[in-house]
């Protein structure tokens, strides 16, 4: 299978087969212009590139394990590194909608770039995607179009700034667009966090920790066939507290229990826990109980 990496706007715009970039760093790229050809069909796509899609309909391109399959209104992200993989040929006019991709250089010693963590979007699988309402697409549109105006316009020693503060306004209201998501998901999530503490239960149960050591908050999110990074927001919208600090929590109340019910010493339990190393078990336990865990057993 071939692989073809993209690594800058303007190579992006050679493969594709439009004129030189109006800017080094960011494009806004009309969908509705693009076109595979069969014998593009199954390349791989790696891009160097942060990308936010907006599509009305499927569009036949495979993003890591998933593809796109989007109702009108529906926004993905993706950060550089990620696959993109066409499975149909698309012919021009087929698709609508945008692609806005900008080069990791654009935020680079900007607020925005130091923030970027915050935008946990870009790390979700495209079936988390966000689905947006009429409202919200004409207000995520007319953002868009201001960068397009700014970066197309003569350029200044204020376009940078305004570009990347318009980048910033858009991801901040995708960031509002998904807690809202999660809000009228409520049904939805309350089914997940169920899953999430019973699969927990089950994990130690099952002695798993004996096998493969303290739960990974992926090996959760695969039982609820999500993302990390989707999942783990889900969570803490729903609960307050995060899927680590709910493993954390669990860990240390069986703890408790073992340090009070049994003479077996703290790296015994440590080990039968799970812990790779009895002072990360100490460190924790101190951490969340403020005793360390000889403390605990002598006071109790």
């Amino acid at each position: 299978m071939d692989q073809l990496r993209i690594s800058s706007i303007s190579h992006l715009h050679e493969i594709i087969g439009f004129e030189k970039p109006r800017h080094p760093l960011i494009s806004l790229i009309d969908v509705s212009e693009l076109v595979v050809r069969e014998e593009e069909v199954g390349t791989r796509i790696l891009y160097d590139l942060y990308v936010i899609t907006q599509k009305d309909k499927s569009c036949g391109v495979e993003y890591g394990r998933n593809s796109f399959d989007f109702d009108e209104g529906v926004m993905a992200f993706s950060a550089p590194g990620q696959i993109y993989e066409p499975t149909r040929a698309i012919h021009a006019g087929e698709i609508k909608g945008w692609m806005l991709f900008f080069h990791p250089d654009l935020i680079h010693a900007t607020h925005l770039g130091s923030h970027m963590d915050e935008y946990s979007f870009f790390n979700y699988d495209v079936f988390e995607a966000l689905h947006l309402s009429d409202q919200e697409e004409k207000i995520v549109n007319d953002v868009v179009q201001n960068i397009k105006l700014e970066y197309e316009q003569r350029i200044d020693n204020h376009s940078h700034r305004v570009i990347v503060s318009n980048l910033e306004l858009l991801l901040n209201y995708c960031l509002r667009y998904y807690e809202r998501q999660f809000n009228t998901r409520t049904s939805q999530s309350l089914g997940i966090t169920a899953s999430f503490e019973q699969e927990l239960k089950r994990y130690f149960q099952d002695n798993l920790h004996v096998e493969q050591g303290l739960p990974a908050i992926s090996y959760f999110a695969e039982k609820v066939h999500l993302s990390q990074h989707y999942f783990s927001d889900l969570i803490k919208k729903e609960t307050g507290r995060s899927p680590k600090d709910h493993i954390n929590d669990f860990v240390i109340e069986k703890a408790k229990n073992l340090l009070l019910s049994t003479p077996q010493s703290v790296s015994e339990i440590a080990y039968d826990l799970g812990f790779n190393y009895p002072h990360y078990f100490t460190r924790l336990f101190k951490n969340k109980t403020g005793l360390s865990p000889v403390e605990y057993r002598l006071q109790h």
